[in-house]
């Protein structure tokens, strides 16, 4: 650690505002000697003091003081935590008396990021400390209860060793160059990088599953004009977020919307009907939409349930590139039938042959009128499944992720097929460079290998005093 690392920091641990008991904490070799100044005691490891706090002669408040003697603490240094009354001002008077000895004010996510640059967590642990705070629900804090424990980065780590011994048995059979490979042990080495090709395909889709959980899915609601997104959108929020008229094009600009459907979170985008023309505004906010695609898990593409094969045209196109598409056929009420599976196999029969782009699986269609909320239920149903709560619910090893984990482990999964392409042509030192970037790929998901910015990026995002 660096000097600057290496001074005494403070800060309020608990949650803005007032309440029955508020925290403030310290860490760093000065945080004994600051504490029992404002205490006036000798602090034992791991009691808990009832104290008088006191500042320039003024007490400040009456207390609790615990020590945690490095490195046994969280942060793997001296550690004290003053708890006192919730009160706003007192808190703060306790960090200014700190302050005044020495303490200096810690950054956002300093305490974690001590904690990892003293090795009493991983960069994904840490980053799980966070992910619990801001968890929203039972499942989301199992989680990343799951991901603190080190459960993600175990899983991690035997990857990375199995690449670390296939790259180490590679680079051995380069200095015996006049050898094939076969007769170096390369079988071995192509079972195991089918072995670890598979580990990280199944990590990359649980990670991706925790991704959704911690971010919720992002979800764009596209269509032609006037095939009821806004109401939609309405109908799913719960309240009136957009304008609706039967005006075509009365949406002209994103509207983001966070929604909670049976515990799963989603954030739902509302755009501009797509069409061909529109006038300059309507026409920028087309291209927003289409921008707005390009970062989506989700296209919710709505038609009108009486033609939906009208307006197909115009959405093909954009919603081309989205992983997951889900087709509502809107307006069902006009259709004068209830939203039931037969009609929904009415609907789906416009969507054309299943070899054509615009084809949409009968499971991804659903028949709904935002108006009187008919098949509002069945459309729930769907939307839970896609964003992973229910897959969730299931598995007991679900932990929590982030896009910059998805995005290294996808990287090392190419890595990994890339060796694999060159040991089949016996170019061992290009296999053993592809396995030495699919370890380091591996290695930013806990911080093994992670530069500076990356680290300052991660742990800036964390509250100040966590």
């Amino acid at each position: 650690m660096t000097d600057h690392d290496a001074d005494t920091i403070v800060a309020i641990a608990t949650a803005p505002g007032a309440g029955g008991v508020g925290a403030v904490r310290l860490s760093g070799p000065r945080s004994r000697a600051i504490a029992e100044a404002i205490c006036a005691c000798e602090l034992v490891p791991r009691h808990a003091h009832y104290v008088r706090m006191r500042a320039n002669g003024e007490t400040l408040d009456d207390g609790i003081a615990l020590y945690f003697k490095a490195p046994a603490s969280f942060t793997g240094e001296h550690v004290v935590e003053l708890q006192a009354h919730g009160s706003p001002v007192v808190l703060q008077s306790i960090v200014a008396a700190c302050r005044a000895l020495g303490a200096r004010d810690a950054r956002p996510g300093e305490f974690s990021e001590r904690a990892f640059l003293n090795g009493k967590l991983d960069l994904a642990q840490a980053e799980a400390v966070a992910d619990l705070i801001a968890a929203a629900d039972t499942r989301a804090a199992r989680a990343a209860r799951r991901a603190l424990d080190g459960v993600f980065s175990d899983r991690v780590d035997a990857v990375a060793t199995e690449l670390l011994h296939l790259r180490i048995h590679v680079e051995a059979a380069i200095d015996f160059a006049d050898e094939s490979i076969d007769t170096l042990g390369g079988e071995q080495v192509r079972e195991g990088l089918a072995r670890a090709s598979q580990q990280i395909a199944q990590l990359l889709a649980d990670a991706e599953r925790g991704r959704k959980l911690r971010d919720g899915l992002h979800a764009v609601i596209v269509g032609p004009p006037n095939a009821g997104k806004s109401s939609l959108l309405n109908a799913l929020a719960g309240s009136d977020r957009a304008i609706v008229t039967d005006i075509a094009g009365t949406t002209r600009d994103l509207l983001h919307e966070t929604v909670r459907l049976d515990g799963a979170e989603l954030t739902l985008v509302d755009t501009a009907g797509l069409r061909e023309g529109g006038d300059a505004i309507e026409r920028e906010g087309m291209r927003r939409a289409r921008e707005e695609l390009r970062r989506a898990d989700l296209a919710i593409v709505v038609l009108d349930a009486r033609d939906p094969a009208a307006g197909k045209a115009a959405v093909a196109d954009a919603i081309a590139d989205v992983p997951r598409r889900l087709w509502i056929h809107n307006k069902a009420d006009l259709l004068h039938a209830p939203a039931s599976g037969n009609a929904a196999r009415a609907a789906a029969a416009h969507l054309g042959d299943a070899d054509r782009v615009e084809d949409a699986p009968l499971a991804d269609t659903v028949l709904v009128s935002a108006r009187t909320g008919d098949g509002l239920d069945t459309l729930h149903a769907r939307l839970r499944s896609l964003s992973g709560a229910e897959a969730a619910d299931a598995s007991e090893g679900t932990f929590t992720a982030r896009a910059r984990h998805v995005d290294a482990l996808a990287r090392a999964g190419i890595h990994v097929e890339e060796a694999s392409a060159q040991l089949g042509h016996e170019a061992l030192e290009l296999a053993a460079e592809s396995l030495r970037a699919g370890h380091d790929a591996l290695g930013e998901i806990t911080g093994r290998v992670a530069p500076d910015a990356l680290l300052g990026h991660i742990f800036g995002s964390f509250c100040i005093g966590k």
